[in-house]
């Protein structure tokens, strides 16, 4: 989905965005952004625990055998593990400084910008950070059909609110938070899978990256 590039306001042509980025570095428009870090590993967009990271990691298998990563491919990836994974059985704590700890949270997604990824050109925004104001967090407590279905509603057409859904957690402007599993669960960084973990800790690193464009 190039998210990142896209979220930036880079066109999806690779020719046109070529010359946006001449553009831009011709008349100075550089910016500073902030990212997240995950562990001792940055990331620009996004990293999650749980569902989306299975996603990932399905996906990456089929590319693997040569098939080609598209839209369609991650939303039958992505069907097959809803109704394939432990939906009973939830394994995340999410830890912020200053609160009580919240248990019993199947999925966890945290992000450095908005959207979290795109759907063809339609984007999904769980959250609304952007690169600047710190972390926000995305977290489903229970995956039950209509109260996932109510979430992924209001992610592609409530751009300007968190959602208020009642089985979802979520959180905006954090500088560090931690996702802590009862048991290995599949992350991912920016897309890329890295395998399972048993927790990783987040933190805001504003200024990190200058970009162009």
């Amino acid at each position: 989905a190039n998210v990142f590039a896209r979220t930036l306001g880079l066109p999806t042509d690779p020719a046109e965005a070529v010359q946006r980025i001449l553009a831009a570095a011709d008349s100075g428009t550089w910016r500073t952004i902030g990212l997240g870090l995950a562990g001792d590993r940055y990331f620009t967009f996004s990293a999650g625990l749980g569902v989306d990271a299975e996603v990932v990691a399905d996906v990456d298998r089929r590319r693997a055998k040569g098939r080609r990563a598209s839209t369609m491919l991650y939303l039958r990836m992505g069907l097959r593990r809803y109704y394939g994974t432990d939906r009973r059985h939830p394994a995340l704590t999410l830890t912020t400084p200053g609160q009580p700890p919240v248990t019993g949270l199947f999925m966890g997604v945290v992000t450095n910008s908005s959207p979290w990824t795109y759907l063809g050109s339609h984007p999904v925004r769980p959250a609304h950070a952007d690169f600047s104001s710190g972390l926000d967090l995305f977290a489903l407590r229970r995956m039950r059909t209509l109260s996932t279905l109510a979430a992924l509603r209001h992610m592609m057409h409530t751009p300007s609110e968190l959602p208020s859904v009642r089985d979802v957690v979520s959180a905006a402007a954090l500088a560090e938070l931690a996702l802590e599993a009862d048991r290995p669960i599949a992350f991912h960084i920016d897309g890329e899978y890295q395998g399972e973990t048993e927790g990783v800790s987040f933190r805001f690193v504003p200024e990190a990256l200058c970009v162009v464009a």
